[in-house]
């Protein structure tokens, strides 16, 4: 409930390279970059929900559009890939739950990608080698660059909460930064939804951010 609401109050930014704290993810951000202006054709982020798979296929989407190219993002339940439109980059997230029917079309869409100058990124929970897909689909999922995303551990989390106050131009306090990560929901979508919401409230009542004054926060969006 705290989680749909503060979403409600403070919908997050469109995600993009620049705003994605990498901490130890600093090579997967760099080669989507580098394959976005004529590195590897085929890109495949694996790892834990909430390591940023989604965030940075999106991200790279978009930075394929301001490039001039066409491109897609396509997430579950994968309907997109069965009328593909053709483009330039093509995105597929969650991977590891792609049906038969789309299988067989996201092996269409890499061949044409292929046969062209495309690329194919693609995101799942598992390596390429593990996922239980078609072995020609595996192997072709596995044939570029493959990269592990680590989820953020309470110091990254700490940082980045720091790292996206600085880009508003909020500062935060130490306390107010443990209060975030102990009290809040663990993933960071909502923590940034709560630094967003705490953001206007301050502004809003015109008070500084202070411990006392985001717990008046929590207490107002719950009600």
């Amino acid at each position: 409930m705290m989680q749909q609401l503060l979403l409600e109050l403070a919908p997050p930014a469109a995600p993009t390279l620049e705003n994605f704290f990498p901490g130890r993810n600093e090579a997967a951000v760099s080669a989507l970059r580098h394959a976005l202006v004529g590195g590897e054709r085929v890109v495949y982020l694996f790892g834990e929900p909430g390591s940023g798979k989604t965030h940075l296929l999106r991200a790279a989407v978009r930075e394929a559009e301001a490039l001039g190219h066409t491109a897609l993002y396509v997430g579950a339940p994968h309907a997109a890939l069965t009328v593909l439109p053709d483009c330039d980059v093509l995105a597929v997230d969650d991977i590891e739950r792609l049906d038969i029917v789309s299988q067989l079309a996201l092996f269409d869409a890499y061949n044409a990608q292929r046969a062209g100058r495309g690329r194919l990124f693609g995101a799942g929970t598992q390596p390429a080698a593990e996922l239980s897909l078609r072995e020609d689909l595996r192997t072709r999922l596995g044939s570029g660059l493959s990269l592990r995303l680590a989820p953020l551990n309470d110091a990254e989390k700490a940082a980045a909460l720091t790292w996206h106050a600085d880009r508003r131009g909020l500062r935060l306090a130490p306390e107010i930064v443990v209060y975030l990560l102990t009290h809040c929901s663990r993933d960071m979508g909502t923590q940034i939804a709560v630094l967003d919401a705490l953001d206007r409230h301050s502004l809003e009542h015109k008070r500084p951010v202070t411990l006392p004054l985001l717990r008046e926060a929590l207490r107002a969006f719950e009600q």
